[in-house]
Protein backbone atom coordinates (compact mmCIF):
# COMPACT_ATOMS: atom_id res chain seq x y z
CA UNK A 1 0.00 0.00 0.00
CA UNK A 2 1.46 3.37 -0.98
CA UNK A 3 1.21 6.40 1.26
CA UNK A 4 -1.36 7.82 -1.19
CA UNK A 5 -3.55 4.75 -0.57
CA UNK A 6 -3.14 4.83 3.21
CA UNK A 7 -5.55 7.32 4.79
CA UNK A 8 -3.40 7.29 7.95
CA UNK A 9 -0.08 8.10 6.28
CA UNK A 10 -0.03 11.59 7.85
CA UNK A 11 -1.33 10.46 11.23
CA UNK A 12 0.58 9.92 14.44
CA UNK A 13 -1.92 7.24 15.51
CA UNK A 14 -2.68 3.92 13.87
CA UNK A 15 -6.29 3.02 13.04
CA UNK A 16 -6.30 0.59 15.99
CA UNK A 17 -6.16 3.60 18.34
CA UNK A 18 -9.62 4.76 17.26
CA UNK A 19 -11.34 1.52 16.24
CA UNK A 20 -14.37 0.70 18.34
CA UNK A 21 -16.50 3.03 20.41
CA UNK A 22 -15.04 5.89 22.41
CA UNK A 23 -16.95 8.35 24.57
CA UNK A 24 -15.61 11.82 25.28
CA UNK A 25 -17.33 13.10 28.39
CA UNK A 26 -18.59 16.61 29.02
CA UNK A 27 -17.24 18.11 25.76
CA UNK A 28 -20.44 19.42 24.14
CA UNK A 29 -22.35 22.62 24.75
CA UNK A 30 -25.04 21.99 27.38
CA UNK A 31 -27.44 24.03 29.46
CA UNK A 32 -24.73 23.88 32.14
CA UNK A 33 -22.01 25.47 29.98
CA UNK A 34 -20.22 28.23 31.85
CA UNK A 35 -21.16 31.76 30.86
CA UNK A 36 -19.82 35.09 32.07
CA UNK A 37 -21.61 37.08 34.73
CA UNK A 38 -21.61 40.86 34.94
CA UNK A 39 -20.03 41.59 38.33
CA UNK A 40 -22.07 44.76 38.73
CA UNK A 41 -25.50 43.27 38.00
CA UNK A 42 -24.93 39.56 38.68
CA UNK A 43 -26.60 38.77 35.37
CA UNK A 44 -25.44 36.88 32.29
CA UNK A 45 -25.05 39.24 29.31
CA UNK A 46 -27.64 38.78 26.56
CA UNK A 47 -25.03 37.63 24.01
CA UNK A 48 -24.09 34.72 26.30
CA UNK A 49 -27.63 33.46 26.81
CA UNK A 50 -28.43 30.46 24.61
CA UNK A 51 -30.22 27.14 24.59
CA UNK A 52 -28.96 23.75 23.50
CA UNK A 53 -31.52 23.77 20.69
CA UNK A 54 -30.15 27.08 19.40
CA UNK A 55 -26.58 25.73 19.54
CA UNK A 56 -27.57 22.52 17.72
CA UNK A 57 -29.35 24.52 15.01
CA UNK A 58 -26.29 26.72 14.59
CA UNK A 59 -23.98 23.70 14.21
CA UNK A 60 -26.35 22.08 11.72
CA UNK A 61 -26.48 25.27 9.65
CA UNK A 62 -22.74 25.23 8.89
CA UNK A 63 -22.36 24.55 5.16
CA UNK A 64 -19.90 21.68 5.03
CA UNK A 65 -19.92 18.00 4.14
CA UNK A 66 -18.55 17.10 7.58
CA UNK A 67 -21.19 16.93 10.33
CA UNK A 68 -20.76 19.64 12.95
CA UNK A 69 -21.31 19.62 16.70
CA UNK A 70 -21.84 22.48 19.14
CA UNK A 71 -18.92 22.97 21.51
CA UNK A 72 -18.77 25.39 24.42
CA UNK A 73 -16.95 28.66 23.82
CA UNK A 74 -14.59 29.80 26.53
CA UNK A 75 -15.81 32.48 28.91
CA UNK A 76 -12.84 34.58 27.79
CA UNK A 77 -13.89 34.49 24.15
CA UNK A 78 -17.49 35.25 25.08
CA UNK A 79 -16.35 38.35 26.96
CA UNK A 80 -13.70 39.51 24.47
CA UNK A 81 -15.80 39.05 21.33
CA UNK A 82 -19.26 39.31 22.87
CA UNK A 83 -20.07 36.01 21.21
CA UNK A 84 -22.52 33.23 21.97
CA UNK A 85 -21.48 30.59 24.52
CA UNK A 86 -21.09 27.97 21.77
CA UNK A 87 -19.18 27.39 18.59
CA UNK A 88 -19.42 24.74 15.87
CA UNK A 89 -16.75 22.29 14.80
CA UNK A 90 -16.38 18.98 13.02
CA UNK A 91 -17.52 16.11 15.24
CA UNK A 92 -13.93 14.85 15.47
CA UNK A 93 -12.47 18.27 16.45
CA UNK A 94 -9.55 18.12 18.88
CA UNK A 95 -11.48 20.14 21.46
CA UNK A 96 -13.96 17.25 21.57
CA UNK A 97 -11.59 14.30 21.15
CA UNK A 98 -8.90 15.69 23.42
CA UNK A 99 -5.92 15.68 21.09
CA UNK A 100 -4.78 16.75 17.66
CA UNK A 101 -3.54 13.19 17.07
CA UNK A 102 -7.03 11.74 17.59
CA UNK A 103 -8.54 14.56 15.51
CA UNK A 104 -6.29 13.63 12.57
CA UNK A 105 -6.98 9.91 12.96
CA UNK A 106 -10.78 10.34 13.13
CA UNK A 107 -10.64 12.72 10.17
CA UNK A 108 -8.61 10.19 8.14
CA UNK A 109 -11.05 7.40 8.98
CA UNK A 110 -14.06 9.60 8.16
CA UNK A 111 -12.60 10.52 4.75
CA UNK A 112 -11.63 6.92 3.95
CA UNK A 113 -13.81 4.27 2.31
CA UNK A 114 -12.01 1.67 4.41
CA UNK A 115 -13.87 2.73 7.60
CA UNK A 116 -17.34 3.67 8.74
CA UNK A 117 -17.54 6.41 11.32
CA UNK A 118 -20.67 7.20 13.31
CA UNK A 119 -21.15 9.57 16.19
CA UNK A 120 -23.78 10.46 18.76
CA UNK A 121 -23.87 13.88 20.37
CA UNK A 122 -25.74 13.74 23.69
CA UNK A 123 -26.36 17.38 24.55
CA UNK A 124 -28.12 16.47 27.80
CA UNK A 125 -24.97 14.95 29.28
CA UNK A 126 -22.41 16.77 27.12
CA UNK A 127 -20.96 13.45 25.96
CA UNK A 128 -19.81 12.68 22.43
CA UNK A 129 -19.57 9.03 21.36
CA UNK A 130 -17.68 8.11 18.20
CA UNK A 131 -17.70 4.61 16.71
CA UNK A 132 -15.21 3.53 14.04
CA UNK A 133 -15.42 0.17 12.25
CA UNK A 134 -13.55 -1.25 9.35
CA UNK A 135 -15.91 -1.02 6.37
CA UNK A 136 -15.96 -4.78 5.77
CA UNK A 137 -17.05 -5.30 9.42
CA UNK A 138 -19.75 -2.64 9.36
CA UNK A 139 -22.41 -4.88 7.84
Amino acid sequence: MTSDDDPFHDCELDPEAILGTHTFEDVLFTDETETPVNVLTGETPAHSQATVEEAKEFAASIDTETPQIALPASVESQVETQSKPYTAAAFFHFKATGSLERHRAYHAAYESNAFTVDFEADYASGDLTITVKEADEAN
